[in-house]
């Protein structure tokens, strides 16, 4: 505010001449009574006088691109609203899990998992290959109440497309859900 104040008075008395991009603050002369506008410190106290410090300093949440200008393509930007749906499984040591997703809302679609009461009790082990074809189908089954019969799958990094995993899209293939896997 008082830098504010100070430049307005600046373009005041010099009629609009502003000088670039130092800022200036009043200061008094030793041998007049007149004030006189000196170039303001970089590394004095004033500097912080006039900033808002009422919020802490905080990161961007969004991603923002190094490149401002950088081109993105007609694929990247409609990619999710041409595959909306996308199978995400998560295997563990204990449990096997699985979710189809809507990309553009972020909404899970269908869920099947081991952990849930009603295939707890008739599994005898909850992370084995018959218990990720029966995540499988019973996803399958979900999706298909949902109208959801297309979906796209993409591996994490540390996943790699064998065993448990293919045993989950295997049986979604085999129960009619179209999977469109993506392997880099």
């Amino acid at each position: 505010m008082l830098r504010l104040l100070s430049c307005k008075l600046w373009e005041r008395v010099n009629g609009g001449i502003n000088i670039g991009p130092l800022s200036c603050a009043q200061s008094s002369g030793f041998h007049s009574s007149q004030s006189y506008f000196a170039p303001r410190s970089f590394f004095g106290v004033e500097d912080f006088l006039d900033d808002d410090n009422s919020r802490p300093y905080t990161y961007q949440k969004e991603k923002k691109s190094k490149n401002p200008n950088k081109h993105v393509s007609f694929k990247q930007r409609t990619v999710a609203y041409m595959e909306p749906f996308t199978l995400d499984v998560f295997i563990s040591k204990r449990f096997v899990s699985a979710s189809i997703t809507h990309r553009v809302t972020s909404k899970q679609v269908a869920v099947a998992g081991t952990n849930s009461k009603d295939i707890k009790a008739v599994l005898k082990s909850r992370s084995d290959i018959l218990a990720c074809l029966a995540v499988g189908r019973i996803l399958a089954d979900r999706a298909r109440e949902a109208d959801v019969y297309t979906a796209s799958y993409t591996p994490r990094e540390r996943d790699k497309f064998e065993g448990k995993i293919r045993a989950v899209v295997q049986s979604l293939i085999d129960s009619g859900i179209d999977i469109k896997v993506f392997l880099d």
